[in-house]
């Protein structure tokens, strides 16, 4: 009895301890959730994993806008200003205000309506149980750690279940989630999964090849690198053969290059 009740308050110490310094837990004790995968792709007003403020960007005024884009670039000026640069020197002088329009194009993502702006009613029903593959669809996007582009090659297939999707679709949803702020793990997997809870396919594959400019210019300055993802979800996870079939396909040179 002794030896539980003292080993009790050997742990009560011990976590006491840790939340002093800052760990509350160790990594081993703790599974990070990432907060889109808890929820669902599409919400009730056609938005997909908005950020807390993206509604609020979809349905401000021009006049709004132009608020925002001052803040923005006032915010600039001052981040010049601290670099020791001169604001208002002739090269500098607009930077701030297309800084800040160019953030907005960069992140607009966020509030395009997946559904009106995106799908916009291209689900056909077909009777057609085949592989789809889009290949080589051109992404930049930003990196949410620096702040710098990256960029690459979007690969994306799924096998149907009685109904297919406009190919410039795949293509639409891929530039949406590439305007926001971004990784790379988590854009493969969230243009999987949308694509899946919109088609109700037997299968989803997307796979994207990308260059990291926080990697290439800086750091550990690797030109020559590239990193490659993929998510896999029904058919392509469960079935070897599917895989395959698809990683085949997607390695093969077209005979028109």
């Amino acid at each position: 009895m002794n030896s539980t009740h003292n080993s009790r308050v050997e742990q009560l110490i011990l976590e006491e301890d840790l939340t002093t310094i800052g760990r509350p837990q160790t990594p081993l004790k703790t599974k990070a959730s990432s907060p889109y995968t808890l929820k669902a792709p599409v919400e009730n007003d056609g938005l997909s994993w908005p950020t807390p403020g993206a509604r609020e960007r979809s349905k401000e005024s021009a006049e709004a806008e132009e608020a925002r884009i001052k803040r923005i670039s006032e915010a600039v000026s001052t981040i010049l200003t601290e670099l020791g640069e001169d604001p208002s020197r002739e090269g500098l002088l607009d930077t701030p205000k297309r800084y800040a329009k160019a953030m907005l194009f960069f992140t607009k993502g966020y509030q395009t309506n997946i559904m009106d702006d995106v799908i916009n009613n291209a689900v056909f029903e077909e009777d057609h149980d085949e592989m789809v593959i889009v290949r080589d669809i051109e992404i930049y996007s930003l990196c949410e750690h620096h702040l710098v582009p990256f960029f690459g090659k979007c690969h994306i297939a799924y096998v149907p279940n009685k109904k297919v999707l406009g190919l410039s679709k795949l293509a639409r949803l891929a530039e949406m989630y590439c305007r926001r702020l971004q990784v790379q793990e988590r854009l493969t997997k969230q243009i999987a999964m949308a694509l899946s809870e919109i088609l109700k396919p037997r299968g989803v594959a997307v796979v994207i090849e990308a260059t990291h400019m926080c990697m290439v210019s800086r750091g550990v300055q690797k030109s020559g690198s590239s990193t490659i993802t993929s998510c896999m979800l029904g058919y392509f996870r469960e079935s070897h053969k599917t895989r395959e079939e698809f990683l085949t396909l997607l390695n093969r040179k077209s005979s028109y290059s």
